[in-house]
C-alpha cells in the first residue's frame, strides 16, 4: 500500500468513528450538524455546486436562479446529512430505527410479492440508503451494489448493508442471472435505472423535457421475469424518515417490441418527474445525469 492510500485510509476510518460517535446524538441534532456540513459543501464544492445548478437550470427553466440556488443549497445539506446519518443505519439498534423510520404501503410489496416475482423502483433521493434498511429488516432482497473506491469505506457499506438481512449483493460487471434467480426465488429486487450510466444499453427519453441516456433494463428484466414493477420513495425528515411503498404499476411493460421498450422507459421517467418535483431539494442533482449526449449536442458540464 502507497503512503498516500494508507494515509486516506486513515482518514476514512476516523471519519467513520466520527460517525459512530453521532449516531448516538438524537437525529434532530445530527440533522443540524449535517445541514451545518452541507453549508461548506455548497461553498467549497465548486464541481458539485456548478453540476447541481445546471441539472436545476436544466429542468426547471421556469424558475429564477434565486429559487434553484435555495434548492441547490438544501440539497447539499440533505447529502451531508444523508452521509452523516449512515451511522444510525449501521449502528443503531433495530428498535430504534423502526421507530424513526415509518414503513408505509407495505401490504402493496407483500401482495405483489405472493403473486409474482418483484422489481422495487427505487429513485436516487438523497434517503435511498434508508430504504435499503428498512426493507432489509422484513425481506432479504438483490441488488446491484456499486464498489466504492475507498477500500475501508466499502467494507463498513458492503458490511452495513447486509446488517439485517442475507441480500443477494451484485457489482454492475457481475451476470444478472444470479439477480434474476434471486427474484424468482421471492427477493425483491433492489433496481435504481435513473443514473447515466453511459451509451451502453441507453436510449434517450426525455427528462425534464431534456433528452436523457436512460437504460431500459427496467422494462425488460419486467418482461424477462413476469415481476410486478413496485416504486419506493424515502424521504428525509429533521425528526425522521419516510418509506413509501406504491401500488404495483399496472398494465407494465407494455411490450417486447423496441417501441414499446421506448414507451414503458418514458412512462418511468415521467413518473419519476412527478415524485421529484414533490421535493426537488432531495434528489441526487449532484450526479451528471445529462453527461451522455446525442450525436453532435453540445455538453452541459464543464468536465
Amino acid at each position: 500500500m502507497s503512503r498516500v492510500a494508507g494515509m486516506m485510509n486513515g482518514m476514512t476510518r476516523l471519519g467513520l468513528f466520527v460517525m459512530w460517535l453521532l449516531h448516538w446524538l438524537p437525529l434532530p441534532v445530527q440533522a443540524a450538524i449535517g445541514g451545518g456540513l452541507g453549508r461548506l459543501l455548497y461553498l467549497f464544492g465548486r464541481e458539485r455546486r456548478q453540476v447541481a445548478l445546471t441539472n436545476l437550470r436544466l429542468c426547471f427553466p421556469g424558475l429564477s436562479e434565486t429559487e434553484r440556488i435555495g434548492i441547490a443549497r438544501r440539497l447539499f445539506g440533505f447529502v451531508a446529512r444523508s452521509f452523516l446519518e449512515r451511522g444510525l443505519l449501521w449502528w443503531a439498534s433495530e428498535a430504534r430505527l423502526r421507530r424513526l423510520i415509518r414503513l408505509e404501503g407495505k401490504q402493496h410489496l407483500d401482495a405483489a410479492r405472493a403473486e409474482r416475482p418483484v422489481l422495487l423502483l427505487v429513485p436516487h433521493f438523497v434517503g435511498l440508503d434508508v430504504a435499503v434498511t428498512r426493507l432489509s429488516m422484513d425481506y432479504d432482497m438483490a441488488g446491484i451494489y456499486s464498489r466504492q473506491k475507498n477500500p475501508v469505506f466499502d467494507a463498513a457499506l458492503y458490511k452495513g448493508r447486509k446488517r439485517f438481512s442475507n441480500p443477494v449483493m451484485l457489482s454492475r460487471q457481475d451476470s444478472l442471472r444470479k439477480g434474476i434467480k434471486a427474484m424468482k426465488a421471492g427477493m425483491p429486487f433492489f433496481y435504481l435505472p435513473d443514473m447515466d450510466y453511459g451509451k451502453h444499453d441507453t436510449i434517450f427519453v426525455p427528462f425534464f423535457g431534456v433528452p436523457a441516456a436512460t437504460i431500459t433494463g427496467l422494462s425488460r428484466l419486467a418482461s424477462m421475469t413476469g415481476a410486478a414493477v413496485v416504486p419506493v420513495i424515502a424521504r428525509m425528515d429533521n425528526d425522521g424518515y419516510r418509506v413509501e411503498v406504491g401500488a404495483p404499476w399496472a398494465d407494465f411493460p407494455s411490450g417486447t417490441r423496441a417501441e414499446d421498450v421506448e414507451s414503458d422507459t418514458r412512462r418511468m421517467n415521467a413518473w419519476l418527474e412527478s415524485e421529484i418535483v414533490n421535493m426537488p431539494d432531495q434528489y441526487y442533482w449532484v450526479h451528471k445525469r445529462f453527461k451522455t449526449r446525442p450525436p453532435g449536442e453540445k455538453r452541459f458540464y464543464q468536465r
